[in-house]
């Protein structure tokens, strides 16, 4: 389970996408989820489905390789979809006790559960498709104009792309310790939900000292290296738009256009 969690991880490959100025690929996934909850029917969903598959495809990650992130969030898919199943009023299909399902709640759970797997989607295909340094170049460039009133985006860029680095090194990690317990006969798979949770609860310890001790190397590195921050810092690989980036725009328009107007037809 642990190693099939892909967001924060990079895949390298020459792609399309890839090539993406990172600007237009965190406006363009930002434009992809406000248009998930502008969609309240199935052309809309149908609309982001095409447009979520042409990325995938000219991504060149294979989608299987997309996919498998979505284990992790089995649960959680399951939990929404069920309060959405089970506690939507209207017209009643079946009752099973206390449970009704009525039929605006499978409307309502299938068009969540739609939701939630492609917003997983749309922000793993960016994570997958850029590099940290760029992903935080690109925060930073595009919230540039907020340094004006005193906000501090050079360092929330960084923040934000050390705790998505941090994701697989943690996973990674958890794995290790995960097999070294196996190894002295703890046991992670037998038993109820709840049995397996508890038996989770000794990894924590070590997780939890091994993520201060490699934040504490990191702080360290930083200062040995004179880190002040992001002002009269220059950039080793300037940002510029290219010709894709601006037809990419173009398409984005488009989309988010198609999204409103089929949201009040």
């Amino acid at each position: 389970m642990l190693r099939e969690i892909t967001l924060g991880q990079y895949y390298p490959v020459d792609s399309l996408i890839h090539r993406l100025d990172p600007r237009t690929k965190l406006l363009g996934t930002l434009v992809f989820l406000v248009s998930l909850f502008l969609s309240r029917s199935i052309w809309g969903y149908l609309l982001a489905t095409a447009a979520l598959a042409a990325v995938i495809r000219m991504s060149r990650v294979p989608f299987a390789y997309m996919v498998k992130g979505l284990k992790a969030v089995v649960i959680l898919l399951l939990i929404s979809v069920s309060f959405n199943l089970f506690l939507t009023s209207g017209e009643v299909l079946i009752q099973v006790w206390i449970f009704k399902i009525t039929r605006e709640g499978i409307r309502l759970a299938g068009f969540m559960a739609v939701r939630l797997i492609y917003l997983i989607l749309g922000s793993t295909i960016m994570t997958l498709t850029t590099t940290p340094n760029a992903l935080t170049d690109g925060l930073e460039k595009g919230l540039g104009c907020l340094n004006r009133v005193g906000v501090p985006v050079h360092e929330i860029s960084m923040m934000m792309s050390i705790a998505l680095r941090f994701i697989p090194i943690l996973v990674e990690e958890t794995d290790k310790i995960m097999k070294a317990q196996m190894a002295r006969g703890a046991d992670f798979e037998s038993g109820n939900l709840i049995q397996r949770v508890k038996a989770m609860v000794p990894l924590l310890v070590p997780l939890f000292i091994s993520a201060f001790r490699r934040a504490t190397d990191l702080a360290m590195a930083m200062e040995a290296r004179c880190y002040r921050g992001g002002e009269g810092r220059t950039k080793m690989k300037p940002l510029h738009y290219g010709s894709c980036d601006y037809k990419a725009y173009g398409l984005m328009l488009v989309y988010l256009t198609g999204s409103i107007i089929l949201r009040y037809l």
